[in-house]
């Protein structure tokens, strides 16, 4: 496995969902809404760029010395889902990015509600935005940070469940969780994968 080191090359993170009012909310959109919440926190704002994504670059977190911390590029793609992989592809490549500089923020059915995990590699799950970027980049060897949002009730369609909104009274841990990720990030790049990973996986 490839050694994250907090300091050197760029990071690209790519915050996944559908673009449109109609699927604003939804589960399915919950990496965009944690991008959006990170830059806007950052005082940031996303530009249009011809990858066909919203962008903002900025330095993310402060290392020793209060040295700013990684440059960072953040993104929303304009693209949907299950097309994520060549807009993605498009941003590694203007931008330099190798996949373990890569990090895709995704909804997960197969997490609870508001748990989160980060992971390197391994299958998609069925997720057709990482299978878009698996293909599209040649490799599944990127990180993912995992957003639960749990099995849909009864017999229904997991599609429809993770394009549905997210109820209003689930509201307030839905804000926490999007802090949190967003909080994540900031661990990931500034301290590497396996430091974050072991603080994120080892909390009661």
């Amino acid at each position: 496995m490839n050694e994250y080191s907090p300091s050197g090359k760029p990071w690209l993170i790519v915050g996944l969902g559908n673009p449109g009012t109609q699927y604003a909310g939804t589960r399915h959109n919950i990496g965009a809404m944690v991008v959006e919440h990170l830059v806007q926190g950052f005082s940031q704002k996303f530009n249009s760029h011809p990858a066909g994504a919203h962008i903002a670059q900025f330095s993310l977190g402060y290392l020793p010395g209060g040295i700013p911390g990684p440059k960072v590029i953040i993104a929303r793609l304009n693209s949907y889902m299950n097309v994520s992989g060549k807009p993605t592809a498009a941003l590694c490549k203007y931008f330099n990015i190798t996949p373990d500089r890569l990090c895709v923020i995704h909804d997960d059915l197969d997490l609870d509600p508001w748990i989160l995990r980060l992971k390197i590699g391994g299958g998609e799950g069925g997720h057709n935005g990482l299978r878009s970027i698996s293909q599209a980049l040649g490799t599944k060897d990127y990180v993912r940070l995992r957003c639960g949002v749990g099995r849909p009730p009864g017999r229904q369609d997991p599609a429809d469940y993770v394009l549905s909104r997210f109820p209003l009274a689930v509201s307030t841990d839905l804000e926490i969780t999007i802090a949190q990720a967003a909080d994540v990030l900031e661990e990931l790049v500034v301290d590497g994968l396996e430091k974050t990973q072991m603080r994120l996986h080892t909390k009661s």
